[in-house]
């Protein structure tokens, strides 16, 4: 296939493009140059959508103004890219005859949703609660989408977890329950191109979770215990590094859609976190290094 690639020079960016390159022809748009950026520009100037779209099959759309912009960036600009973007893309793609368009969303969109002391199952029909422009305008364009899906232009939208580097402790954890390594973001970009079923489809992407449901009572107050109990391999390695197991935990996403529509698993859980953090790699920080959060 003919891939139009938005947010080309952006880590996830270049993670799909990573996954899509030895079998798809990829055309990547982005407005700061990289090796995997073919036309530099806004995605939503429409001469530049024009050149993008021509012979295209498919779209995987996941140039966004993201968390660190927010107060930085204002509510109008996100709008327009965010919201306005994501429509004009989508009606340029029916107008071009493009069949699929793959869309990056985010789990951090359900925000209230989370409350204090509990711990929360997250899946599809969990009702987002955003908190911030970031995540409204992710919902807005979520919710543009669903009215566009039809037979002549597939929709898939990918709510993915966290996947920024962090300090190596705090991220081994989330393996467990809210994060995923990027390249298992990108694998499931991949197969939401070529997937069967509704023409609009929603689906978490996170790693896989060794909790039950049952277990957030638990986990809420005493999750270390827990972790004890459904992931001995992770508490052994937090006990030989003299580290301290999550006192609480307030929330699981659930990625059971994806792995049953999409026929995607995750390949890298909390090992490969600290596979990497022993090597060196860049994708993990030190352990308990001070970082300025992102917004969630």
């Amino acid at each position: 296939m003919r891939i139009v690639l938005t947010g080309s020079s952006g880590r996830l960016g270049r993670a799909i493009f990573n996954a899509l390159a030895t079998s798809h022809t990829l055309v990547g748009v982005d407005r700061s140059p990289f090796s995997t950026t073919h036309l530099i520009g806004d995605f939503t100037d429409t001469g530049l959508l024009e050149d993008a779209l021509a012979d295209a099959d498919a779209i995987v759309h996941c140039a966004a103004l993201h968390a660190p912009h927010v107060g930085t960036i204002s509510d109008d600009e996100f709008q327009r890219i965010n919201v306005e973007g994501t429509r004009l893309l989508a009606e340029a793609a029916l107008a071009a005859g493009i069949k699929r368009l793959v869309f990056t969303s985010t789990t951090a969109l359900y925000g209230h949703a989370v409350v204090s002391g509990q711990c929360r199952w997250i899946d599809e029909n969990t009702a987002p609660q955003p908190k911030s422009i970031y995540h409204r305008t992710k919902l807005g364009a979520e919710r543009i989408l669903e009215d566009i899906a039809c037979s002549d232009l597939q929709i898939r939208v990918l709510r993915m977890s966290r996947s920024f580097p962090e300090p190596a402790d705090a991220m081994t954890a989330y393996r467990l329950h809210r994060g995923i390594d990027i390249r298992d973001v990108a694998d499931a970009h991949a197969a939401a191109l070529t997937n069967a079923g509704d023409h609009f489809q929603r689906h978490i992407v996170s790693t896989e979770t060794p909790f039950k449901p049952e277990d957030c009572e638990a986990l809420a107050t005493d999750a270390a215990s827990v972790i004890r109990l459904r992931a001995p391999t992770l508490a052994a390695e937090f006990d030989r590094r003299r580290w301290s197991l999550p006192q609480t935990i307030d929330r699981i996403y659930a990625s059971t859609s994806a792995h049953g529509a999409l026929g995607w698993r995750g390949r890298f859980g909390y090992d490969e976190v600290l596979a990497q953090l022993d090597r060196g790699s860049l994708e993990v920080l030190p352990p308990f290094s001070s970082i300025n959060r992102q917004a969630e």
